[in-house]
């Protein structure tokens, strides 16, 4: 009998993420791996989507999206970038980001055209470009540095590149694109006539004074650029499953005629929550970066003390260490056997890359964590000295 699994897809079996997950269950571990906060969100959002609930909203939302939320988002992108954004035609409401990449690239992409991207990539995006039976284009972030290779970057445009997906904030890295690094990719997409489907939904988490920047907002790239963003990540509510994309009407037309078959609508009670998050004051945004960063310096700080270099965080809430300084070789093996032997889970970066070996000893460590969950993480990590 063969295989039901079409071949497009056989590659994308059980995700390392669930694998590490169940083995922290199974040894009680510190789960360090996935990147989930163990914390609510802010207490008047979930009051609101309570409200939402006794108040009848459970029936289906409107297929773009509610208009109180559409309209917070384009109210989000003028007051912190200065886009103006047209709530009615050019934003869309998805579930959750994941859902905006993937019908973004379903949408957009024919069988046999190319997408550009950065390795290390999110899991999500080979399997979306595979699905829409698209031919995956990567470039290296070199370590220690995460550098753009300029030269890579060129050679990985064509005469089939169609899009480039695009992650700042990076996971599983931390890179903070630079602006002459997104000038580049901007100037690449222009010159061959791709779109950008620019994956931000660790926007509001930059660090050491570091700000974000949309590609969106350079010249010429406005009419280009998908932005996609998501409540469950800047408000730590990753379960409500919000997000959303936002670019030129046609684009966001395109994307429409595809989510509706894949979800239809979601998500409807959250949606008000969110909508209010996303007009909360300045201090929300600045405290939550403020505090992840303070996360991410317990972390750093253990690993670094166990003997694990870390390569540079400048946002998100990830931080990869190179476990080779122990004299590991294979992360994924050190990896599965964390949990039991230290109690800890990490996730190996080799899980994010098509290249392997220049990441072999690698491993992506979340810190998005209770302090005193981190601080028994960091005990725990001790143990790696021994």
């Amino acid at each position: 009998m063969r295989n039901p699994l079409v071949t497009r897809m056989t590659g994308f079996g059980t995700t390392v993420f669930a694998e590490m997950t169940q083995r922290a269950l199974q040894f009680d571990a510190v789960n360090l791996g996935q990147g989930f906060p163990d914390t609510d969100g802010p207490q008047e959002l979930l009051d609101i989507a309570r409200e939402s609930i006794a108040s009848g909203l459970n029936q289906y939302s409107p297929a773009i999206g509610m208009p109180v939320l559409r309209s917070a988002i384009a109210e989000h992108q003028e007051r912190f970038y200065g886009l103006s954004v047209d709530p009615d035609s050019e934003v869309l409401v998805t579930v959750g980001a994941t859902e905006a990449i993937a019908a973004s690239i379903l949408a957009l992409v024919e069988p046999g055209e190319e997408v550009v991207t950065f390795e290390p990539f999110y899991d999500s995006y080979a399997a979306s470009i595979a699905l829409a039976g698209g031919v995956r284009r990567t470039v290296p972030l070199h370590f220690p540095d995460l550098a753009v290779d300029e030269s890579a970057l060129r050679a990985a445009f064509g005469p089939r590149t169609r899009a480039v997906l695009l992650n700042s904030p990076h996971n599983p890295t931390g890179k903070v694109f630079t602006r002459a690094e997104l000038d580049l990719v901007a100037q690449l997409a222009r010159e061959h006539d791709a779109v950008v489907i620019s994956d931000e939904v660790y926007e509001h988490l930059t660090f050491d004074g570091l700000t974000h920047t949309p590609i969106a907002t350079l010249p010429g790239m406005a009419d280009r650029t998908l932005t996609i963003s998501s409540g469950g990540k800047t408000f730590s509510l990753t379960g409500w499953k919000v997000g959303w994309v936002h670019g030129p009407a046609d684009l966001v037309d395109a994307v429409r005629a595809v989510k509706q078959f894949l979800t239809f609508v979601g998500s409807g009670p959250f949606q008000p929550a969110i909508a209010h998050g996303l007009g909360l004051p300045d201090s929300f945004f600045v405290g939550f970066a403020a505090e992840m960063q303070g996360k991410r310096d317990i972390l750093v700080e253990a690993l670094t003390g166990a003997g694990l270099p870390v390569m540079p965080c400048q946002g998100t809430y990830f931080v990869i260490a190179d476990a080779a300084a122990l004299g590991v070789a294979d992360a994924v093996e050190f990896c599965r056997r964390m949990p039991e032997e230290i109690g800890v889970v990490g996730v190996p970066v080799s899980a994010f890359c098509d290249d392997v070996e220049p990441v072999a000893s690698l491993v992506r460590f979340a810190f998005c964590k209770q302090e005193d969950v981190l601080r028994e993480g960091a005990r725990r990590l001790q143990s790696l000295r021994h």
